[in-house]
């Protein structure tokens, strides 16, 4: 069966470096709480708010071995007030787990988005 994992996190800067950094934590924290092996994702979707351009969060992911797995990244529409500098993830992995076995993550000011959800970091 596959299951969706959500996540989400702030980034502390439009930089390369900023991007890949927040990029990799989340993607890590997501792979370690649901222990999940790369073989098991069948795909990935990233997403950026509008005033996150400086590089691709997929590029984090290539970077931290996850060359096989399908990665498309696009911009999150500009709706006003919404939170800015945001990565977020949906990750599909193919999983035996229940939906409320999975564990979504949502790190720094991300956590506000969704604290049904969020567990502490």
């Amino acid at each position: 069966m596959t299951r969706g994992i959500r996540g989400a996190v702030t980034v502390a800067e439009n930089s390369r470096e900023a991007i890949f950094e927040a990029t990799t934590r989340l993607l890590r924290e997501i792979l370690e709480r649901n222990a999940i092996d790369s073989k098991e994702i069948a795909s990935m979707f990233l997403t950026t708010t509008p005033d996150l351009n400086a590089d691709f969060p997929a590029y984090a992911v290539r970077e931290n071995g996850l060359t096989q797995v399908p990665v498309l990244c696009a911009s999150e529409i500009a709706v006003p007030g919404a939170m800015k500098r945001l990565v977020r993830i949906l990750l599909h992995v193919n999983t035996d787990k229940k939906q409320n076995e999975i564990k979504h993550v949502y790190l720094g000011e991300a956590a506000s988005l969704r604290p049904d959800l969020t567990s502490p970091e």
